[in-house]
């Protein structure tokens, strides 16, 4: 009889905590003694090519990869996988969740839900769709101080990927959030 495999999705607006609980929930499994690998896309080397790093400068030991292929790969003998930025892979990351679910494993993925523009960001929606479980965080408006769901971009690039930071973006509230 095999475990049964689990897809959990930690979502919200930049600075509300996501990488702060995907640390807090791997450090536990950690603790469990079971076997754990952790993943963000290349695409995020903010802090450390090898670290996962919240806000907090809490970090963890992972894996810099380019694609869900590197993902499979490594995770064949693994009970828990993490994946962090999870908003910067294809669309390719959903059967790639599935797939580690159905051999039984447990995925813990974090990502922002919704870009700078509020919109649906890369393959989140759609992992939101097949999650087992979900945890939407908010942030703190850092404008008026109420709870915040949007990731203000305070710069005029427009492309939709722009990894940066409070010198680039702000969390704020609806009232607040200037589309």
């Amino acid at each position: 009889m095999r475990n049964n495999g689990i897809i959990e999705v930690i979502c919200g607006p930049m600075f509300s905590g996501k990488t702060e609980e995907l640390i807090r929930r791997l450090v536990r499994a950690q603790i469990a003694k079971k076997t754990v690998n952790i993943y963000k896309h290349s695409t995020d080397n903010r802090y450390s090519e090898d670290y996962i790093v919240s806000h907090n400068k809490n970090r963890i030991k992972c894996h810099s990869v380019k694609n869900t292929d590197q993902i499979l790969k490594l995770s064949k003998n693994i009970d828990i996988i993490g994946i962090d930025e999870t908003q910067f892979f294809n669309e390719s990351i959903i059967n790639t969740c599935n797939q580690l679910a159905n051999y039984g494993k447990r995925i813990i993925i974090a990502g922002l839900d919704r870009d700078y523009k509020a919109i649906p960001f890369g393959p989140m929606a759609n992992l939101l769709a097949h999650a087992d479980r979900i945890t939407k965080l908010n942030a703190i408006c850092m404008v008026c101080g109420n709870e915040a769901n949007f990731s203000q971009r305070l710069t005029n690039d427009d492309s939709q990927i722009l990894v940066g930071e409070s010198e680039k973006y702000e969390a704020r509230c609806r009232n607040c959030y200037e589309s």
